[in-house]
């Protein structure tokens, strides 16, 4: 039983850890609100890692029934993805610097405070959760791992080191988004600036890597899908 334990967890967490990423992540969030308080940083990180985990979940357990329902292959999956990961990165790029947005006083800086909240609240999903931190790619990956279960069907051991696994998982994604933060700090106004732009070309970049991949099995296998 420890074995069959040991092994689907370490199956789950290794092939996932890369493909999440939760330091590039992170960073990735941060560059979208470089300007969240650290109260800010303790939602989304929370909220972010628990979306992970029901939205990994899912993917082991239904995710090949649900695609197949719906008629979705995976290139078609990845494609989709990497369009809405290089437009979130593209929308990035353009937005103004924070030295650029300019300051507000008294009632007009509570009003703003209130209008970040907010906008924290409607992208706590997406793109924090989805594509940026569990991408179509993680979602190949989770639902690749879900069907390569025992043909006699998953046992408890098996349940029970998936959960564990998932749950190291966004863990580690919380306590990397949380603490972001520091590197901010080390970083100062100008780095913080430059490391925004950087990290929305990545972005941008990461996106049309993984839509090309798409279209590249789309096309090499046109009546497959």
């Amino acid at each position: 039983m420890w074995n069959d334990f040991s092994h689907t967890f370490l199956v789950i967490f290794t092939s996932l850890l890369p493909v999440i990423n939760p330091p590039g992540a992170a960073l990735m969030v941060l560059g979208i609100v470089p300007d969240a308080s650290p109260a800010q940083r303790n939602i989304v990180a929370r909220a972010v890692a628990i979306n992970s985990l029901v939205l990994l979940a899912a993917s082991i357990g239904i995710g090949a029934y649900v695609l197949s329902f719906f008629g979705i292959s995976i290139p078609v999956l990845r494609l989709a993805g990497g369009l809405v990961i290089a437009a979130t990165g593209w929308r990035l790029l353009q937005a103004p610097a924070q030295g650029e947005r300019g300051s507000l006083a008294g009632a007009a800086q509570d009003e703003a405070r209130e209008d970040i909240d907010a906008s924290l609240a409607s992208q706590l999903f997406y793109p924090f959760t989805l594509p940026l931190t569990v991408g179509p790619g993680s979602i190949a990956v989770a639902i690749a791992v879900g069907t390569s279960s025992p043909a006699d069907g998953p046992e408890a051991v098996h349940v029970a080191a998936a959960g564990s696994a998932l749950l190291a998982l966004c863990v580690l994604i919380y306590v990397c988004m949380r603490y972001a933060c520091r590197l901010q700090s080390l970083l100062g106004h100008t780095g913080t600036q430059v490391v925004v732009r950087l990290l929305a070309f990545v972005i941008l970049c990461i996106g049309v890597q993984i839509g090309w991949l798409g279209l590249s099995e789309l096309l090499a296998h046109p009546g497959a899908h």
